[in-house]
């Protein structure tokens, strides 16, 4: 493996060296940089140097290199690094061609997604090239043609032959990016297992449903809640967007983004442990699930071997057949959902409306809170 530059960057999880990599972003701005030199040079090269934001430089291999007198096409491989991610290994192409007309012009090409709906950092019909990269790519073009002395104008065409089928594994069609993926990175850098990345899709998706007229979200932390949503709800499924593990960012970003309200579809399994105030509901940041339900259970009224029995189970819905036998499934659920209620009150200091449905695979709809009914009309209401 050649030397990109990243061999002495990595970060520790579970005892184990994760390693960083390099974004689509970096990818197409190095890939730029090559196709450039080799145009106004006309010298073949094999690689190039990239100062990134985060401020560690690459230097990045070009491939499948085809030049003539006004036309240069090159390609850099995405290295994701140990993040796992549906682009890694992929080629970065970018085409550059001389015109007569002055000023360097970037577009995207084949497999590189168009915008189809308001709210992204790119306007309607643009292609998904996010701000940073697109600085990237613009400011290695400037700092070639001063260096070459060049004074008419490039073309410079960023494609992805796999784009178009990896693109629908991603993001992109739930954010009306249609075509292929996006060219990200706000630091040139992949970070493995980046939370900061999962947030600020999150983000970007919740900027988006909100641009688009809706003020009260429907949220699901993850599969189970959108296929119950698909399959049992009343509401407009398609209008729903994924929060992962991560319900308190979520709350926190639509209290800033100025949203009114956001309904929570969840499984038990997830949301039982927000009864306790826990807003991140990954199992390596906190459990609890069964002492949640043994102490809720109590509060209910239950008995003593019933809450040992919950807290001997390994699974909710386990746990839910203990309650269920113990006749205190109805009232126990009552109880959690109350706190819920007050939870996610409390996490938005009740400055935007709450509620959440909680559902368990084998057991069906479980309850909801307080706000839920009124959050449900709201969303239906909404254009």
């Amino acid at each position: 493996m050649n030397s990109n530059g990243l061999e002495n960057y990595y970060v520790i999880r579970g005892q184990k060296k994760l390693r960083f990599g390099y974004t689509t972003g970096s990818c197409a701005a190095a890939a730029s940089r090559g196709a450039i030199e080799m145009l106004l040079g006309q010298k073949k090269i094999t690689g190039v140097k990239l100062m990134t934001p985060k401020g560690i430089p690459l230097f990045l291999q070009l491939e499948d290199i085809q030049m003539n007198e006004n036309v240069v096409t090159c390609a850099v491989r995405k290295d994701g690094g140990d993040d796992p991610d549906t682009t890694n290994g992929i080629l970065i192409y970018a085409k550059v061609e001389k015109t007569k007309e002055p000023g360097i012009f970037l577009d995207g090409g084949e497999g590189v997604g168009r915008v189809t709906k308001p709210g992204l950092s790119q306007k309607i019909g643009e292609a998904a090239i996010n701000p940073v990269p697109r600085e990237m790519i613009l400011e290695q073009a400037e700092e070639a043609v001063l260096f070459y002395h060049y004074k008419d104008g490039l073309k410079i065409t960023i494609f992805v032959p796999e784009g178009e089928k990896i693109g629908q594994k991603t993001f992109n069609p739930r954010l009306g990016i249609v075509g292929g993926i996006s060219i990200l990175g706000t630091t040139g850098i992949v970070e493995p297992m980046s939370e900061k990345a999962l947030i600020e899709s999150i983000r970007v998706e919740m900027r988006q449903h909100h641009a688009q007229g809706e003020n009260y979200l429907l949220v699901t932390p993850g599969n189970y809640g959108a296929e119950y949503l698909k399959e049992h709800a009343a509401l407009p499924f398609e209008r729903n967007m994924k929060c992962s593990n991560y319900v308190g960012e979520t709350i926190d970003m639509a209290v800033d983004m100025g949203v009114k309200g956001i309904l929570f579809v969840a499984h038990i399994g997830k949301f039982v442990k927000v009864a306790a105030g826990i807003m991140n509901t990954h199992s390596h940041s906190a459990d609890g699930r069964m002492e949640v339900l043994a102490s809720n259970a109590i509060r209910a009224g239950a008995s003593l071997p019933c809450a040992k029995e919950i807290l001997s189970c390994s699974t909710t819905d386990e746990a839910l057949n203990v309650l269920e036998q113990y006749g205190y499934l109805e009232k126990t659920m009552e109880e959690i959902m109350k706190k819920i209620q007050f939870y996610l009150n409390h996490r938005s200091y009740e400055q935007i409306l709450l509620g959440a449905v909680v559902f368990s695979n084998t057991h069906g709809y479980l309850g909801q809170t307080e706000d839920a009914a009124k959050l449900i009309q709201k969303i239906i209401e909404q254009p």
